[in-house]
């Protein structure tokens, strides 16, 4: 099924780094939208946009591009003068086939590849009007990004070769270039001339629009450069002029740019540089399109926000009654959660009715969980989905990540501390150290790890000796391990986990970010477990040991660790998630906007200062305190988003199937559209 909203919107802002793609939702890409102009003639306004929200992506029509076996070696040929005449006429007629067998190439931008940009299409786009409620930051963009942008760029590349080609052989071989477009329009520029018109007549109003049908006579200036007197410094003026009466300021320098390189071109028969201006043409208008487009959208943005719910529930209930939808799955499935909602009262008096699906929904962004185990229901919310799971899993990793780190802190911790002790000569010690040493029962023994300690990164200076000594003091008795503060131990480790932390994820944002998830850890997992080494004190023989356990752990949901790191996250965003929806649930669609996309919420009653006093629990509160430190801004922008999408989703979804009869929603009269 075709989608009016796939195809060409981007957006950047809060909800990702990345930036999602024109494709993600918006206008469509070049190449489809040409598909998509010849179908909007066979239906009505309203029913034509209804029909082609997308579901399962954008379309991948792949222009079919003419041959331009007429244009290649047609520079140096020249008709022979001692030809006979039947293999002139035959050479005529082959040249006549030619012009009228390929269909010139369109330009890469025209009226109808930026039809999506017209403010009809905007409030008609339900998975645009959908996405618009969660990006502050959602704009269109031209679409010049993966297979499609790759595709594109060959089609424009593709026409201004061939434009270039053309107007070269003009230059060089006027008779020949008669033969094969005469006067006609069958060939590059005039239709170039015709999109740049057409463009022109959708961003000006009614009262200029006399002004350019005069100034862009597209059948004029084609006699006139037939006839080798058309004065392209002239029109290079006049559409300076009309662009910049029109377009932002911004705009004006990439304007001159174009006009200089219309009048230095066609001043020095450089075809590739009047071509060059050609191209910036087309782009300042595309740019002037988007910039129009953009402003409608930032100013339609409340009217379509606070509407969302009304014009999501006309839209699918009417494609329920067309049987373009099938309501069965989404009720069965609410039916299925419904018997493994835990009535917690937690969450009855957070979520009320809503409890049997947000549980749902917070279990549904969990790795182990089916990813394709939602509901049809959740069709504009497929990306916001895939995206909190990877942050999830991102999340849960990460998380992995640093407790390997901790029990590895924890295990050589102590053998450093007892390294330094080795490297001090006192007469205190009269017994070997490794004897010694069996006091600390945390200590794994490794006959190379004393020397491998024994370094300049020993600390002498953390261990003093008891000044009150005497003769029958043991060796044990006269060596003191003081106490270091609890507030600076609980800093120093502090700053040292949040400074790996740090790196792990600025290490992770150095991949592709086109892999998936999943790969992304399995590939990197080397390199994290050699950051995380080099932050501890353990031998350089154990590297290896450790890069087997990290890849273990890291995306495997057999992993017992993976499991218990889940379910602790599972539950923590469950509390944040009750405390986000109990405080959205009563907030208008706008409103609810500005709060959810504009900074997290914090739980005011929530204190994030660790406890100085009990020192005697300082090592559990310690890995506590900079556990809850890492995950907390992680955690609660999830829930944030969770709660808003989950709102958005409840409110159009709870009155057509999780709670009531369809039979009564389909027999129920049509809703009047309010925009």
């Amino acid at each position: 099924m075709g989608d009016q909203g796939a195809g060409g919107i981007e957006s950047r802002g809060v909800e990702s780094n990345t930036t999602r793609r024109m494709s993600e939702p918006g206008p469509n890409s070049h190449d489809d939208q040409i598909q998509q102009q010849t179908t909007e003639t066979k239906a009505s306004s309203t029913e034509s946009e209804e029909q082609k929200y997308a579901q399962t992506g954008p379309r991948l029509m792949i222009p079919v591009h003419p041959g331009n076996a007429t244009v290649n070696g047609g520079l140096s040929r020249n008709p022979s003068t001692s030809s006979n005449a039947s293999r002139d006429s035959r050479d005529m007629f082959e040249f006549s086939q030619r012009s009228r067998a390929p269909k010139p190439l369109e330009p890469p931008v025209t009226k109808a590849t930026l039809s999506e940009l017209d403010v009809n299409k905007i409030i008609h786009n339900p998975k645009l009007r959908h996405d618009i409620n969660f990006d502050p930051e959602l704009h269109f963009r031209p679409n010049v990004d993966g297979e499609k942008g790759r595709r594109k760029q060959e089609k424009a590349n593709q026409f201004w070769n061939t434009l270039t080609e053309q107007l070269q052989l003009f230059i060089i071989d006027r008779d020949e270039f008669m033969c094969r477009f005469g006067q006609g329009e069958e060939w590059c520029l005039p239709q170039l001339l015709k999109s740049v018109k057409e463009i022109i007549h959708t961003l000006v109003p009614q009262r200029d629009r006399m002004c350019l049908d005069e100034g862009l006579n597209v059948e004029l200036i084609m006699q006139q450069f037939s006839k080798g007197i058309a004065d392209l410094e002239k029109l290079a003026s006049w559409l300076s002029e009309m662009l910049k009466s029109h377009c932002a300021p911004m705009r004006d320098e990439w304007v001159d740019e174009m006009y200089n390189q219309l009048t230095n071109g066609n001043k020095t028969n450089d075809m590739e540089e009047l071509v060059q201006g050609m191209r910036s043409l087309l782009s300042v208008l595309e740019a002037m399109k988007l910039d129009v487009a953009n402003h409608q959208i930032r100013c339609l943005r409340p009217i379509l926000i606070e509407d969302t719910v009304h014009f999501e529930q006309r839209f699918f209930l009417k494609k329920m009654r067309d049987r373009k939808m099938d309501p069965g799955p989404a009720s069965t499935w609410y039916m299925t959660v419904s018997q493994y909602y835990s009535q917690d009262p937690a969450s009855v008096q957070a979520f009320g009715e809503m409890g049997i699906f947000f549980e749902a929904l917070c279990k549904m962004i969990l790795p182990s969980t089916d990813p394709y185990s939602h509901p049809d229901t959740f069709v504009f919310d497929e990306e916001r989905m895939a995206k909190l799971r990877s942050d999830m899993l991102d999340a849960i990793n990460l998380e992995i990540c640093m407790r390997l780190f901790e029990g590895l802190e924890r295990k050589y911790r102590y053998c450093d501390t007892m390294s330094s002790v080795n490297a001090i000569h006192t007469p205190f010690l009269t017994t070997p150290f490794s004897d010694a040493s069996g006091f600390l029962s945390t200590r794994t023994d490794d006959e190379g790890s004393e020397h491998y300690f024994n370094s300049s990164n020993s600390r002498p200076s953390s261990l003093v000796f008891s000044s009150a000594g005497s003769a029958h003091s043991s060796p044990r008795t006269s060596l003191v391990l003081p106490v270091q503060p609890a507030t600076n131990r609980l800093e120093d480790q502090q700053t040292k986990s949040k400074a790996l932390y740090n790196s792990l994820v600025a290490l992770l944002q150095t991949s592709t970010s086109s892999s998936r998830s999943i790969s992304r850890w399995k590939a990197m997992k080397d390199s994290l477990a050699l950051q995380i080494f080099r932050f501890t004190n353990a031998p350089a023989q154990d590297l290896l040991q450790f890069e087997d356990e990290l890849d273990s752990h890291l995306s495997e949901l057999s992993s017992p660790l993976f499991q218990q790191v889940e379910q602790y996250y599972h539950y923590r965003l469950l509390v944040e998630l009750r405390q986000r929806v109990k405080d959205f649930k009563r907030l208008t669609g706008a409103v609810l906007f500005s709060v959810a996309t504009g900074g997290r919420l914090h739980n005011p009653s929530r204190t994030r200062d660790i406890p100085r006093e009990n020192v005697g629990r300082q090592h559990s509160s310690l890995e506590n305190a900079i556990r809850e430190a890492r995950e907390e801004g992680g955690v609660e922008d999830m829930a944030t988003r969770l709660a808003h999408m989950g709102l958005v989703h409840w409110r159009v979804w709870s009155h057509l199937i999780y709670a009531r009869d369809l039979d009564i929603v389909m027999a129920a009269p049509d809703m009047p559209m309010a925009i």
